[in-house]
């Protein structure tokens, strides 16, 4: 029970250092200094979609599901967890590029973001003027 337990926790802290990968430039919005943590996690995140390392969390859930007694998962985190749910098929390489670029599409769109914010607190005064 306490392995399976330990397994489920390492499968949340995954989903959430993923979801952090792929969402958390928007943090930046309310705290800028999470981008000085955000930026090389996503470029790590990219890395390894891109060249097809492993992320450490995965071997460690395996083996703790394994101590369970489970049978575990062929692949890795994002294949079985994510693309497998969303995307039913095989794991090719024209997939693991399309999740890197929604990586960096989707922390493009929230830098762009927070550089807009930050360029309209700087000049507030071009807001009225342009209206």
């Amino acid at each position: 029970m306490l392995w399976r337990v330990a397994a489920d926790v390492v499968l949340v802290v995954h989903l959430a250092f993923v979801a952090f990968v792929v969402f958390g430039g928007f943090l930046t919005w309310r705290w800028p200094r999470v981008a000085l943590v955000q930026v090389p996690v996503a470029l790590y995140g990219v890395i390894i979609e891109i060249a097809g390392f492993r992320c450490p969390l995965t071997p460690l859930e395996k083996w703790l599901r394994r101590r369970a007694g489970s049978a575990g998962y062929d692949g890795g985190f994002v294949e079985h967890y994510i693309v497998g749910v969303l995307y039913p098929g095989e794991f090719t390489s024209g997939v693991k590029v399309l999740l890197a670029g929604i990586v960096i599409l989707m922390n493009a769109v929230a830098y762009h973001g927070l550089r807009k914010r930050r360029l309209r607190s700087a000049h507030p005064a071009r807001e009225t003027m342009g209206s």
